[in-house]
Parts: C-alpha cells; structure tokens; sequence
C-alpha cells in the first residue's frame, strides 16, 4: 500500500510526463513534417496592418464585386470588368501551340501559387487541381522550384528562398506587373524584393528582351532535347500578357527549339519573353479545362510544385 502512497504517485506522475515530453521531442525532431502555410505568411502580413484598414478594404472590395458584371465567357475567350483573355490555337514547325493573350486591369491578377498552398521540398499537385483550389481563369505550370534546392523564389511579395543558382537568368515582375530578366549570379533576391518586386521565378533561360531575340539557335535547357512541350509568358505592354504553351513528344506535335519559341513570341508582339519548366510539366488552365496535351508518363498531367495565374 505504501507503493501507492503520495510521495510514489507523485514520482509516478513525474517520470510518465518526462517521458512524454522527450517522445514529442523526438517525433518533432525526426517524424513530422515541416512546411510553411502560406496562409499564415499572409496572416502575419495583414496583422501589421490597422483594423480600420482592414474593414475599409473590406467594405471596398464588397461594393467593388457587387458593381461586376457577369463575365462572358466562350470556348476560347473570357471577359469581366477586370480581365480580358483570348486563346488562339495554331501550328507551326510540325506543332501545335496554345497563344494566350491576356489584358487586365490592375497587375494584382497576375499571381503565383503552391502546391497544397504551401512552401516546401516536393510538395507536389497538378497545375489544374492548383488552378482550381485559386479560382484561376488561366493557369500555367511555374519553375518547379520544389525539383531544385537552388534559385530565388519569391512569390507575391513574400520572399522564401535567395540561394543564387548559377548560370541562371531569372524572370523578375515587379509590383506594376512589369517583367525584368536579370542573371541569378549578380543578384539578391532580397535587394529584388526591396526595389519592388513582388515574384521571381528561377527556371529560363530569357527568350525576348527589348522585342529581340536573345536565344541561339542550337540553345537548349541543360541537356534536354532540342524540340519539347513548353510553357513560356512574355509581355506585350502595360498588363498586357501572353503566354505560349507548345505541344511536343507525341505523333501530332514534334515540340519547340528555345530559338522557334521565342519566334512565337517576337511574332506575337512580345517585349519580354521568359522560359518556364516544360516537357511533361507543360500544362495549360483555361476557363475549367486543360488545354494542351501533357504528356507525363501514365497519369498525362504532371503533379508539379507552382503555378502561375490570372483571375
């Protein structure tokens, strides 16, 4: 009976919540994954502001939305008060490929999005459950940064990674929405985000700047093959878009050199045109369907770790 007297129990109790807390140590240590929500980012980010300006910005964007009108939207069109986009589908070099051109009203359309909306070493989902979970118009696979633990990756104004990878050109957009292709090895994604921009995508190489070519005609992205599936945006002008994606590997379409890509481009009037992560990845959102033909292996479409959006 003694066993069970008050100075044992409390010995008891002692060495049970030591245990306990040395093995939430542990499964914290090697078992549980670590990620960071983007949610709570944001959260963070909106504390810092007055809640006089939350309820005013609120209230706006209510009056704002009830003022829309519906959109009109077609198999190859959709148009609202904020966004105006045309897909255009035509064949060249033995290809077919999907021209979208894109013009809003304010550079805030223009986003970016994670895998499970999170941060993270192969977090993965396909671009069109992605396009979906962020009520996106038209959507378009991002850099995978998740395949790489190098390159920037900053998307919309929160900055996750400045580890330069080498040789790399990356797409800067700024907070007007307007595109700069700078060279990773003389860059900090810090001083990036402090001069104003609000994404940076690590993939490339640039296609167009200043409306010229910049690509050779025996260019390629490490050792891929010459023609493939691609997935590239430029800029026109002032919110004003294009994104081209490109067919490839299949019976119907042979695929795009970078040197025929940025072509397309040139031709559609683009400024600055930028190379994204293509082959089995290439996958075009629009208006609720996928576009293009994937061709990842067994499943078509490829679970990959960013988007980049319009909505």
């Amino acid at each position: 009976m003694q066993f069970f007297s008050k100075k044992y129990l409390w010995t008891i109790c002692c060495g049970l919540g030591l245990s306990a807390a040395v093995t939430a140590v542990l499964l914290d240590t090697f078992v549980l994954s670590h990620k960071i929500s983007i949610e709570a980012v944001q959260a963070a980010s909106v504390s810092s502001e007055s809640s006089e300006d939350v309820i005013a910005e609120a209230a706006k964007t209510t009056t704002t939305e009830t003022a829309e009108s519906d959109p009109i939207i077609t198999e190859t069109s959709y148009t609202d008060d904020d966004l105006s986009v045309s897909l255009t589908t035509t064949r060249e070099y033995e290809t077919e490929i999907y021209i979208v051109d894109i013009q809003v009203s304010s550079a805030d359309a223009l986003k970016t999005a994670f895998a499970e909306n999170t941060y993270g070493r192969n977090i993965k989902e396909t671009t069109s459950q992605m396009a979906e979970d962020n009520q996106a118009i038209v959507a378009i696979n991002g850099d995978y940064y998740g395949f790489r633990n190098m390159g920037f990756v900053l998307r919309n104004g929160v900055l996750y990674r400045d580890t330069v990878n080498s040789g790399t050109e990356a797409l800067v957009i700024d907070s007007n929405g307007d595109f700069q292709i700078v060279e990773e090895d003389n860059a900090s994604a810090e001083d990036l985000l402090n001069d104003g921009a609000r994404q940076i995508l690590s993939f490339g190489p640039g296609l167009v700047q200043n409306g010229e070519i910049t690509v050779t005609e025996d260019e390629e992205v490490g050792q891929a093959m010459q023609s493939n599936p691609r997935t590239a945006i430029g800029q026109i002008g002032e919110n004003h878009y294009v994104i081209i994606v490109a067919d490839g590997r299949t019976d119907e379409s042979e695929g795009l050199s970078l040197y025929e890509l940025a072509e397309v481009f040139q031709e559609a009037g683009a400024s600055t045109a930028y190379n994204l992560d293509g082959g089995g990845s290439s996958t075009l959102w629009f208006n609720g369907n996928v576009i293009n033909q994937p061709t990842e292996k067994g499943s078509g479409e490829r679970s990959v770790s960013d988007i980049l959006y319009f909505n």
